[in-house]
């Protein structure tokens, strides 16, 4: 091996196009876009679902279902949770900043108690909606539920 021998190594160095740098370039006239057409112009780029003109698969496809858009989501608490919450930091009444702390919930969730286990100490509960049974099992223990 001497110096005049040296080569880069196999698929290491790739010739760049040289587009557009006239006919002796090999890339010059068309400059590799063909003649005519869309994608031969300037300021060409195609759309993400185009199928050259076949009806794309995104308005092929049957569509079904509905979105409500005034649907409210609700983080669940269940009176489990609320027992338990109540046991562990000795407290009466659980508002949305307990909630928060204790780390139910984020500030901008909106919370809806629901009745799934058993609730046992008396309690004051504040939270933006409760099911039926929940707030019944609340009340019979002359615990009180606010809507925030």
């Amino acid at each position: 091996m001497e110096l005049n021998n040296l080569k880069p190594a196999k698929g290491s160095v790739r010739k760049e196009k040289r587009i557009g740098r006239g006919q002796g370039s090999g890339h010059g006239g068309t400059s590799t876009r063909g003649h005519k057409g869309a994608k031969s112009r300037s300021g060409y780029s195609s759309k993400k679902a185009f199928q050259g003109g076949q009806m794309p698969l995104q308005r092929l496809v049957p569509k079904f279902g509905f979105k409500n858009i005034n649907r409210v989501e609700y983080k669940a608490i269940n009176l489990s949770a609320l027992q338990q919450l109540a046991e562990e930091s000795g407290i009466t009444t659980i508002d949305f900043q307990t909630f928060i702390e204790a780390g139910f919930v984020s500030k901008n969730d909106k919370i809806k108690i629901l009745a799934k286990g058993e609730l046992k100490s008396k309690l004051v509960v504040k939270a933006h909606a409760f099911s039926k049974s929940a707030k019944e099992a609340i009340e019979k223990l002359e615990g009180t539920t606010e809507l925030i």
